[in-house]
């Protein structure tokens, strides 16, 4: 019973910022994708981000033919950084995703201390998620059913 109840309130919180991941990534000045990222330590938000281009650039992601600038950050990079920037740590937090890290990324989040990844989108290469789990970081991929 203990363990069930655990499960149904991990799984009411992991809906709850995984939905307010959504809505960061509505923030994206990208036209592709908007992804959303939030890393959760000991039940407070220490870092939110979404992707987009570095401070001080353009706000424009994508060339005129629609593929993404190089220098685009992701939104996991982006609140990794932020995280950086400040006192707090991501050592043994849980990082929301809107979309699945890839393999790059995945480097900043073993890097970082996270050590639970949930996302609801997978992105196109899975070698990331791969790479995290052979890491020993818990990856859980969200029913997007169950954010309805």
């Amino acid at each position: 019973m203990e363990h069930s109840l655990r499960t149904e309130k991990q799984l009411r919180y992991d809906r709850a910022y995984l939905h307010m991941a959504m809505e960061w990534g509505k923030l994206s000045h990208c036209t592709r994708k908007k992804v959303g990222a939030l890393i959760v330590r000991d039940g407070m938000i220490i870092s939110d981000g979404y992707n987009g281009t570095p401070s001080g650039f353009d706000n424009c992601c994508e060339d005129d033919h629609g593929n993404t600038h190089w220098f685009v950050l992701h939104a996991e990079a982006n609140a990794i950084l932020k995280v950086a920037k400040s006192t707090q740590s991501a050592a043994g937090a849980t990082l929301y995703l809107t979309l699945s890290p890839c393999k790059e990324c995945s480097k900043l989040i073993l890097q970082s201390g996270i050590r639970r990844v949930v996302f609801v989108n997978p992105y196109k290469d899975q070698s990331g998620v791969e790479f995290l789990k052979n890491a020993g970081i818990e990856v859980v991929q969200f029913d997007p059913e169950l954010l309805a």
